[in-house]
This record gives C-alpha cells, sequence and structure tokens, in this order.
C-alpha cells in the first residue's frame, strides 16, 4: 500500500501559504506517493487546485490529488478547464478526487442551488467528459479545455456512501476514496464498489483509497485539535479522536487499512510543521 501526504491548506491561520509549498517539497524528496487537499467553499482555506499547482511547480514525480473538492459547488466548464489544465502543467500527475458535498452554505455562497446538485452534477460530469475529448461545446467553434495528458480526461476518484455515487464512479472514475472512516467501512464500500464494477462490465479493477488525519508532535497536536474542530464544526471532537497521535498508531492504522484493501493512505497534517513529515516518514515509509 501507498502512502500519500495531506497538505493543511484547510487549517485556520497558517502563518503564511509557503509553509504548504515547503511541505510539498518535502514530501517529494521523502517519497510519500501523493499530495492531497481538502477543500470547502464557506471556509477560509486555501483553494485547492490553487494549492496543487503550486505544489507542481515545486515537485518533480510525486502525485496530486483533490481529496475531495466539492463538484456541483463549481462552474463545470471552468472546473474542467482547471482540472485538465493542471494535468497538463503537472505532467499527468493530477488527479481529481470528488463528491457532491453536504453543507448547504458552500452552495448558497457560489449561488448554486443545493437541493439539486446530485442531478447538476450528472449533467456537469458528462459535459466535461465530453470537453476532455475535444467535442464543441453548443455554439462553440473550438474546444474548450486542453486535451488531458492521456487523450481522454483527467482521472477521477469519487467520495461519498450513496448509491449515485457509486453509480457515477463506475461510469466516470478509476477508483473510490473514503473521506474519513475506518478500514471497516472501507471494506464494506469496497464490497459494493466492486460488484457495480463487475456489473457495469468494467475491466481491471478499482482503485481505493482512504483519508486520515495525524499529529505526532505536542505543538502539532495543539493546532490538530483546534484546526479539526474548527473545520467540522458539531463532529469535529470525533474527528480529533480518531486522528493518529504516535508513530506506533500511525503504522497500525497503515497496516489496518492495508489488510482492508486501500491501495492509498493519505495522512493529513493538521499544523504548519514541515518536520511532521520527516515524523509520518519515518513512522510508515
Amino acid at each position: 500500500m501507498k502512502i500519500g501526504l495531506g497538505l493543511p491548506n484547510a487549517v485556520p491561520d497558517l502563518p503564511g501559504g509557503r509553509v504548504l509549498v515547503e511541505l510539498a517539497r518535502r514530501a517529494d524528496s521523502l517519497g510519500f506517493s501523493t499530495l492531497a487537499t481538502i477543500g470547502r467553499l464557506a471556509y477560509p482555506n486555501y483553494e485547492e487546485l490553487v494549492t496543487l499547482a503550486a505544489a507542481a511547480g515545486a515537485t518533480e514525480r510525486i502525485g496530486l490529488f483533490t481529496d475531495i473538492l466539492l463538484g456541483p459547488a463549481r462552474e463545470t466548464m471552468l472546473l474542467a478547464k482547471q482540472a485538465a489544465s493542471l494535468d497538463q502543467l503537472s505532467g499527468g500527475r493530477f488527479q481529481l478526487g470528488v463528491a457532491v458535498g453536504a453543507r448547504e452554505d458552500d452552495f448558497t455562497l457560489t449561488g448554486h442551488n443545493f437541493h439539486d446538485r446530485g442531478r447538476r452534477w450528472d449533467v456537469a460530469l458528462e459535459q466535461m467528459h465530453a470537453a476532455w475529448r475535444g467535442e464543441l461545446p453548443p455554439g462553440a467553434t473550438r474546444p474548450s479545455t486542453p486535451r488531458p495528458s492521456n487523450g481522454v480526461g483527467v482521472p477521477m476518484f469519487f467520495g461519498g456512501q450513496a448509491e449515485p455515487e457509486i453509480r457515477r464512479l463506475v461510469k466516470y472514475g478509476i477508483g473510490y476514496t473514503l473521506g474519513g472512516g475506518t478500514p471497516e467501512r472501507l471494506a464494506q464500500m469496497k464490497e459494493k464498489v466492486d460488484a457495480a464494477w463487475k456489473e457495469a462490465g468494467r475491466s481491471g479493477r478499482p482503485e481505493y483509497r482512504a483519508l486520515s488525519y495525524f499529529a505526532i508532535d505536542a505543538k502539532a497536536q495543539e493546532w490538530g485539535e483546534r484546526s479539526l474542530k474548527d473545520y467540522y464544526g458539531g463532529y469535529g471532537d470525533r474527528v480529533w479522536a480518531g486522528a493518529v497521535k504516535t508513530p506506533a498508531e500511525a503504522k497500525a492504522r497503515a497496516e489496518a487499512f492495508e489488510q482492508a484493501g486501500c491501495d492509498e493512505l493519505i495522512l493529513f497534517a493538521t499544523g504548519p510543521f514541515v518536520e511532521e513529515a520527516d515524523r509520518l516518514a519515518e513512522a510508515v515509509l
């Protein structure tokens, strides 16, 4: 199983955005497989695609991943253009992780209807993939996005646990990402996704990723508890309680997810401490 590093782009009050770039460089040099972001719109996080573009310019080999981005809260063709641009600028290292989202304020902020977000997202996904294939939008005389580096489309992962998300994954995606939760929950979702994948006649198999948080140093734990409770609101206590807090816990968490069938575990930093990447690498790489 591969181990990725999640950037603290949603941690409040970072001492400047350059710490995200420094962490990206450190993760690249240490051998982590992927750099990931989380994000909302109604929150003062560093925007995910901008953050990953900066990371792409500062790194050479590490993968780039939104874990996850709220797809139907975005303007469809702009998202398609941004994703295809980042794919090309990073040399094909970018993968787009998406879900529909569950907080209404993220949609109110951008003027999108929260209650029909699933139906709109189905339409948007078809439009995005048509654009990536080079098809012309209605009334257009030229393609609207760069062609992705694979010539087909930006690789996509889907999060969430509802049946429509599994349907979208099977049609458009290459894998599933568990946005927090236990190894047991991933195993349950894997069973559902594998069955849908087989029923749809897809070749090969989907890839599985999972998200966890970590804060090993005492100072990082102070930041981590504060930031997770702020970001997750009413269930922040539960998220913080499940965060990895020692090297031994990091190793055990990785082993448990590997046994559950996870292909890549992404551990998110919860504070602006570059040295935390070294501590995590010593434990799990």
